[in-house]
């Protein structure tokens, strides 16, 4: 499959685990999917998903938080995007693996 990955400390399982409870609720993951597209107003975001300005906010404030988006501010506005490539990469990655055809069997298996 690949060479094996290192197990990392605790502290870093702890911000591994701590991004994917992020990314785990729909909105917030449309949110940092949204900001891949490059810097985007929250107003564009929120528009883009469907959601309120205010619910988008309060999103983007913990990502910031967990640094999986960043903002910069230009006159009145902020705009943001996803944080780093490797957010970039991760994404994309799942995304890949979601879409790709798999065999129904594989989940019976996994569901025991």
């Amino acid at each position: 499959m690949g060479s094996a990955v290192p197990l990392p400390e605790d502290h870093h399982l702890t911000v591994i685990a701590e991004t994917y409870r992020l990314l785990g609720d729909p909105t917030r993951l449309k949110v940092v999917l949204t900001c891949l597209e490059g810097p985007i107003a929250v107003g564009e975001i929120a528009a883009a998903i469907g959601a309120s300005q205010s619910l988008v906010s309060h999103h983007l404030r913990l990502l910031r938080a967990a640094r999986l988006v960043r903002g910069t501010r230009r006159n009145k506005q902020v705009l943001y995007e996803a944080a780093d490539a490797h957010i970039a990469r991760m994404l994309a990655d799942m995304i890949d693996h979601a879409m790709e055809d798999h065999d129904p069997s594989d989940e019976a298996e996994i569901r025991g």
